[in-house]
């Protein structure tokens, strides 16, 4: 999910990562894939630092955390925000493919974009669109 404010002026992008994210690579490795979270890290680090952006990269199993972490990168100015909610995202855990209620996304309606079903390249992507809605140039 990327979300862009009034005052994104900013050139850190906020990446945020809820519940059990910290198991990347380990947690049922044939769905979520082998990648971890470090790697996701270095992904979302490269990507930005083509668009001229910095990261701040976090992870926590605790909501309270990532709403301050919202509310930090707006009083920071952030460009954007990329929030992968986890298991946050709607009432289970349960993946968006698994079953027709788990599509249901509780977070979605705040966002100005959403991404879905990319694994770990949608980090790439929502960066990419965040650099794109903030007016910068691809730089290839």
């Amino acid at each position: 999910m990327t979300k862009i404010g009034p005052k994104a002026s900013g050139k850190t992008i906020f990446v945020l990562n809820g519940p059990n994210l910290n198991l990347l690579g380990t947690r049922e490795p044939q769905v979520y894939g082998r990648s971890t979270l470090k790697d996701v890290e270095a992904l979302c680090r490269e990507t930005a630092a083509g668009h001229r952006f910095t990261i701040e990269f976090r992870q926590s199993n605790h909501e309270g955390d990532i709403l301050d972490w919202l509310h930090e990168a707006g009083a920071k100015g952030a460009a954007g925000v990329v929030l992968n909610p986890g298991g946050l995202t709607h009432t289970s855990v349960y993946i968006h493919a698994r079953e027709p209620w788990g599509s249901h996304s509780t977070v979605s309606p705040a966002a100005k974009a959403v991404l879905c079903g990319f694994g770990v390249a949608g980090y790439a992507l929502a960066i990419n669109g965040i650099a794109t809605m903030a007016g910068r140039k691809d730089p290839r």
